[in-house]
């Protein structure tokens, strides 16, 4: 049956060509016929013969090219699988698909949401177009990807921190041709935290001709009760009254009376809390079987109402507007590159309340009571996490990990807790008052809340990532304190410990969770504006050319300038004449923004050799990872000059490891040019952190041949 279904998946997808992926299913021959395309696979296997290093490192503002592929072709298979160490880290990876040489995306979407979890979750899935498993880290896309010239797939760190283990599989095709007709396939993220009042919320507003494929919607509920009365809603190529109009939120992801933990072919959801107040949920919804065309324009989305409470609990409305956080990923196939889209938000900004404060809390071992118990730090666990580990004597023990708050206000209190083979169960408490509890019933349920949840934490193996809500709590300044009881074990577990990899704070607005204002609702949704075609041979991103965004940078404000330099950036080498305007950046306050320039020199390369002065300045940033930016583009310059600060920075006592591999590696982009390099090059090689980078240098400068399988 399964085999049927990926017929289906070929068919409408529009991949449908002679001797291609819809001959493999159709009939009980289709196997066996002789195949006209040949396969590949771009990797991040490591090329050198004695090395088993097969993983890259993504650190903060990098971007990784996973592929870059010359067609006509079609990619058919992604697998990715990273260790990182930043809370919702899937969220702050980023995902892009460029077809054909073209500056904007058709892929733009944080990692874990385009492989169906949201919220910076990782959660098993087994559908037909994703399934991610081993506990979620393990992420598959079966979405074929059909394109003419080319298709460059790539990850960006958009986080604070080093993605020090990124690996992934890229299985494509080769064709001699594919049809006119063919479908680029797209896939584009948007949030609205909360939904915004009098309108509902839009997965896709687009113009163009194609066909919408797949949904992944999640939401953070800020008031109790069930959020998901809403309707989804499609109206294509103008139409005034919608042509699909559902019937409430579970019954779009296929569910009914609610929705719960499942994972199916064409309908999921991986993630299912509840309905108290900050429970998450996603779901996805893949039109695959039912593709939902359009020829001239589409605007897909849903309303965002439900069942609301008055103060005491009781029921106020069984359907009214709700001040929800939205946000999803739609999926579509269009006959050519989408111009019309706005930016979609950077890193942190996508987090699930848009900020967050990641306490180690390790380091406040001394700090830490405990009962019936010795706590205890362990580091490097699960590819380089470091615990709070606290060894139990039975139920009863207990430990209490204090945590400061600058200011007084609302906040939400995450938990990164561990899972593992000698490890037992625990009820949290924030200032010993009992977590994720609301005195107040449900207004859909006739059934009271249960008692305080109980966090089961064994397994057979170590897995350090388990995300638990524990509450949105008024926090004064000063001291606060997350307690952990032992109330049993699991009878295969060996022991009664818990370990704990991080505490979150995410600091809430005043208003979260109060009720919608009054609105008159705007029926008729919003399309947005035809973008004008750029002159023939016009390089543009996102339908304007390099030339609009120099003019907007110029006027900027300061929270701006980020959003613009980075965008400049995707102009890549075209943007040479903005080098003035980019190595100013790179005397920024705000340090996104200096690391969002390095980056952008870097894309320009040999082209931006009039900022070398500025990027060796950078070399001094108070900021590791902007420093480790700047070397990088000093590299891309190729300038000699950069060669002795280059030398400095790598062979700089205490200096951190991504910035050290940075300038290694970049005076290995220089060759024989860098030739007074090498004796502080050999002396790295003694260092584990920068002797990879050191080899590859050495041999690059020296002129021999790298050792590789091809």
């Amino acid at each position: 049956m399964k085999t049927l279904m990926l017929a289906a998946v070929m068919l409408v997808c529009g991949v449908a060509f002679s001797q291609g992926p819809e001959s493999d299913f159709l009939n009980p021959l289709g196997l066996a016929r002789l195949k006209d395309y040949s396969s590949f696979r771009a990797s991040s296997d490591n090329r050198y013969v004695f090395s088993n290093d097969d993983s890259k490192r993504i650190m903060p503002g990098e971007t990784l090219v996973l592929a870059d592929l010359a067609g006509p072709g079609m990619v058919t298979h992604i697998w990715v699988t990273i260790a990182d160490n930043e809370f919702a880290w899937p969220r702050l990876l980023r995902l892009r698909v460029y077809y054909d040489g073209k500056k904007t995306p058709s892929v733009d979407a944080p990692l874990g949401d385009f492989f169906a979890v949201g919220h910076g979750y990782e959660a098993d899935i087994n559908s037909m177009m994703v399934r991610d498993s081993s506990f979620g880290r393990a992420r598959n896309s079966y979405w074929p990807m059909p394109f003419h010239k080319s298709c460059k797939i790539t990850i960006t760190n958009e986080g604070n921190r080093y993605a020090r283990n990124c690996y992934y599989h890229v299985d494509w095709r080769k064709y001699e041709t594919l049809p006119s007709d063919i479908g680029y396939f797209h896939a584009y993220y948007r949030q609205e935290r909360p939904a915004t009042a009098g309108r509902n919320y839009t997965f896709l507003a687009t113009r163009g001709r194609g066909h919408y494929v797949g949904t992944v919607m999640s939401v953070i509920q800020s008031q109790i009760s069930w959020f998901g009365e809403g309707d989804d809603l499609f109206y294509v190529d103008g139409a005034i009254h919608p042509q699909i109009y559902g019937t409430g939120t579970e019954d779009y992801f296929n569910d009914a009376w609610g929705l719960r933990f499942a994972s199916g072919l064409w309908t999921g959801t991986p993630v299912a809390e509840g309905e108290l107040v900050g429970a998450r949920l996603t779901g996805y919804r893949w039109h695959v079987p039912d593709p939902i065309p359009f020829r001239d324009s589409i605007w897909a989305g849903i309303e965002h109402s439900g069942w609301t409470a008055n103060p005491d609990g009781s029921v106020r409305s069984g359907f009214e507007e709700r001040a929800d956080y939205f946000s999803s990923v739609a999926f579509w196939y269009q006959d050519d590159v989408n111009e019309g889209l706005a930016e979609p938000p950077y890193g942190e900004a996508r987090l699930p309340l848009g900020n967050a404060r990641q306490i180690a809390v390790e380091d406040s071992l001394s700090e830490i009571t405990t009962e019936k118990g010795t706590a205890s730090v362990q580091r490097g666990v699960d590819w380089g996490k470091d615990l709070l580990s606290f060894k139990a004597q039975g139920k009863g023990a207990k430990i209490n990990i204090p945590f400061d708050v600058a200011e007084t206000g609302k906040y939400e209190v995450v938990a990164e807790i561990a899972l593992a083979p000698n490890y037992g169960d625990y009820e949290a408490f924030v200032d010993g008052k009992p977590t994720n509890v609301d005195w107040r019933k449900p207004a859909t349920s006739e059934i009271p809340l249960p008692g305080q949840p109980v966090y089961h934490n064994y397994l057979p193996e170590i897995y350090i990532g388990v995300v638990h809500p524990l509450g949105w709590f008024d926090f004064a300044k000063g001291k606060h304190t997350v307690s952990l009881l032992c109330v049993g074990k699991d009878e295969r577990s060996a022991g009664f410990d818990i370990g704990v990899n991080d505490l979150v704070l995410e600091r809430l607005p005043a208003s979260a969770g109060a009720p919608e204002p009054a609105t008159e609702m705007q029926l008729m949704p919003q399309l947005p504006d035809s973008v004008p075609p750029a002159p023939e041979g016009t390089p543009v991103f996102r339908g304007q050319p390099l030339a609009a965004y120099l003019e907007k940078l110029r006027m900027a404000s300061s929270e701006n300038r980020a959003e613009l330099i980075r965008a400049i950036g995707s102009f890549g080498e075209d943007a040479a004449p903005a080098t003035e305007e980019i190595a100013s950046a790179l005397r920024d306050s705000n340090p996104r923004t200096r690391v969002l320039a390095a980056l952008a020199l870097k894309a320009v390369g040999r082209g931006a050799v009039t900022a070398v002065p500025e990027l060796i300045r950078s070399l001094g940033d108070p900021v590791d990872y902007v420093r480790a930016s700047a070397a990088s583009a000093l590299g891309a310059t190729g300038a000699e000059a950069a060669v002795h600060p280059l030398v400095e920075r790598l062979s700089a006592k205490g200096e951190e490891g991504l910035v050290v591999s940075a300038a290694a590696s970049a005076l290995g982009t220089m060759g024989p040019a860098a030739h007074e390099a090498l004796p502080a090059l050999e002396r790295l090689l003694q260092i584990a952190h920068g002797s990879a980078a050191a080899r590859e240098a050495i041999l690059r400068i020296e002129g021999k041949p790298v050792p590789t399988w091809w």
